[in-house]
């Protein structure tokens, strides 16, 4: 799939996630794109919610031999993993782990001595027409740190 793999190192804060689909809305169109984003939303702000704020992540998109699109976003609390359970009708949270079980085709989690990695896969949008390079597209590439670019 064209404009794979990215990959991003940065700390979950909550201002690193609108930049992160600013990303993929420039790089990916089409109607698959809005489960992408909401996906690679949510796997950061539960990291920002049950591990804690400025912990370093790695967020990896690539495309897999089977045509979908995988997303993993790798913390180093390997002991906090996330739990799937039902938010209630007035509950504010608790809803994230949910949307990303609705929208993926499949999800998991990978544990490593030091780290964790939640992963989703998902339909592939297309790649948008004319995409800018995501490093071109910060401010100060403070976010994108690597990533197979043609």
């Amino acid at each position: 799939m064209s404009g794979l793999p990215l990959t991003w190192e940065f700390l979950a804060v909550p201002q690193a996630v609108p930049e992160v689909r600013r990303i993929l809305r420039a790089r990916f169109a089409g109607d698959d794109t809005d489960d992408l984003v909401l996906c690679v939303s949510e796997l950061p702000a539960n990291v920002i919610t049950h591990v804690g704020e400025r912990t370093p992540v790695s967020l990896r998109v690539t495309a897999t031999p089977s045509g979908r699109v995988r997303v993993a976003l790798s913390d180093p609390a390997s002991a906090v993993w996330p739990v799937l359970r039902e938010a209630g009708p007035d509950g504010t949270s608790g809803r994230g782990l949910l949307l990303v079980d609705s929208l993926a085709l499949r999800w998991g989690v990978e544990q490593a001595p030091y780290r964790k990695t939640v992963w989703c896969e998902l339909r592939a949008p297309r790649a948008r027409a004319g995409a800018t390079r995501p490093s071109a597209l910060l401010e100060g590439g403070n976010i994108v740190t690597g990533g197979g670019y043609s």
